[in-house]
Parts: structure tokens; sequence; C-alpha cells
């Protein structure tokens, strides 16, 4: 039990893991996309003009962002089985994140039925020697934090 008055400082974002399928495909340099939004249905009720009702609707997500630097084919490969061959793979997901040690989980969001929508190859310039980054962004059918 934390004591009272005591320090919480926020989560660091710099240690993450994400799984698909429970099966850690690579460690991820970013991910963003973790957004959910509810609708607001605006409602004028006749006589009433100090304010507009407004009710909840349909919440939706945004599409999950990973970027990383090319270690081998498979995530390209799970996209290009939708693209060449019409192949939709959906894979849960987890998002987790670690403590500043790397050793305690304090967050872990999971993601349902994502498939990749879109891949981004690194951008090749012979001036530079930055690492060769891909992105992939996963549409999915929800979020839940977990932990």
């Amino acid at each position: 039990m934390a004591e009272v008055g005591a320090r919480k400082d926020p989560f660091l974002v710099f240690r993450f893991k994400v799984k698909l399928n429970q099966i850690t495909v690579a460690e991820f340099s970013e991910c963003s996309g973790l957004q959910l939004e509810t609708e607001v249905h605006d409602y004028n009720e006749g006589g009433v003009n100090d304010h507009v009702h407004k009710f909840p609707t349909r919440t939706k997500q945004t599409n999950i962002v990973l970027k990383r630097g090319i270690v081998d084919r498979e995530l390209w490969n799970w996209y290009r089985d939708l693209y060449f061959n019409g192949k939709v793979q959906p894979r849960d997901g987890t998002i987790t994140v670690f403590d500043p040690a790397g050793e305690k989980v304090v967050m872990e969001c999971q993601f349902s039925k994502a498939f990749p929508c879109k891949w981004h190859g690194p951008e090749l310039n012979a001036t530079q020697n930055n690492v060769a980054v891909e992105m992939l962004e996963l549409a999915h059918q929800g979020l839940n934090w977990i932990k």
C-alpha cells in the first residue's frame, strides 16, 4: 500500500514492448495511435436556449503506428500476404510499458483483431548513415487497458 502523500511520478515511455499473438515481434522504437474518441450527438431541445443536450454515441479508435529499425522481413511479409494474396491475418496483441529499470510492468494495453493497413520502407540516402526504419500501421477493433 502506498504511503499517504507519497510521490507518484508519471510513467516513462522509453521502455515498452509490443507482442502480436503473444509472440514478441520486435523491439520498436516508436508506438503511437493509442487513442479512443467517443462521438457526441447534440440535441437542441425546443424552448431550452441556455444549453444543448449532449449524448455519447459511437467510440472509434485510431490506427496503431509502429516504427523500428529493419531487422528482418516478418512485418513486411504480414503486409505482403494482405496486398498480394488478399489474406487478412488479424492478430491480437499487447503493448507493455515497463519501469525505468525494465523489470516491472507499469501499464499494459491489449488490442484485438489487428491487421496491417500501411507499410513504409526506409528513406535511403547515401550521404547519411542513419538506421533503416520501417513503419507499420495497424487497423484494429479495440483497445483495452488491462493494467
